[in-house]
């Protein structure tokens, strides 16, 4: 079971920012709909409003019902996951996830044209990039994290991983 510390800072971080996504998205609809693009940072970074239907890049439009059905799903094995933390950075990693899967399947629960169906709210845009989102930045930290984590060979629970001969696993092989 997971150490109490631990998973509270993966709920915390969970919360704040899946609260940070929904808001912004909020002002982000409230302020930007039927709006030209609001430049933040010169050619940079500007606010330009759209609705994603499908995933990261506007693939899959078609499948939004089932990229629902796998938010839900990641959602729920991010969940099964948590129990075992003992590791703050896989805390903080899982927290991050959590918060942007959520964020998206929010939208796509409550977003027209209707539950599961629903169209992402993305608003951040930088040159030469797709249009995103806090969730998607929170995917990739969280994405990015556990990437580490697996590089390093670090459980859940905070320790080397070892083989089948118990001989602790090394980065280098």
């Amino acid at each position: 079971m997971a150490h109490l510390p631990t998973w509270l800072l993966f709920a915390s971080l969970a919360s704040f920012w899946y609260a940070v996504d929904q808001v912004s998205k909020q002002l982000a609809v409230t302020h930007l709909t039927g709006r030209p693009d609001v430049s933040v940072i010169g050619d940079v970074l500007q606010l330009h409003l759209t609705r994603n239907p499908g995933a990261a890049f506007s693939l899959g439009p078609d499948f939004t019902i089932g990229i629902s059905i796998l938010a839900l799903v990641a959602s729920l094995v991010v969940l099964w996951l948590s129990r075992q933390l003992e590791d703050r950075v896989w805390a903080i990693a899982l927290g991050f996830l959590l918060a942007g899967i959520l964020g998206n399947f929010t939208d796509r629960l409550l977003q027209d044209p209707g539950p599961f169906r629903g169209e992402v709210i993305d608003f951040l845009m930088l040159p030469n990039w797709p249009v995103f989102n806090v969730a998607d930045i929170c995917i990739n930290i969280g994405v990015g994290l556990v990437l580490l984590q697996s590089l390093r060979a670090i459980g859940l629970d905070g320790q080397k991983q070892q083989d089948d001969d118990g001989a602790v696993v090394d980065e280098g092989e």
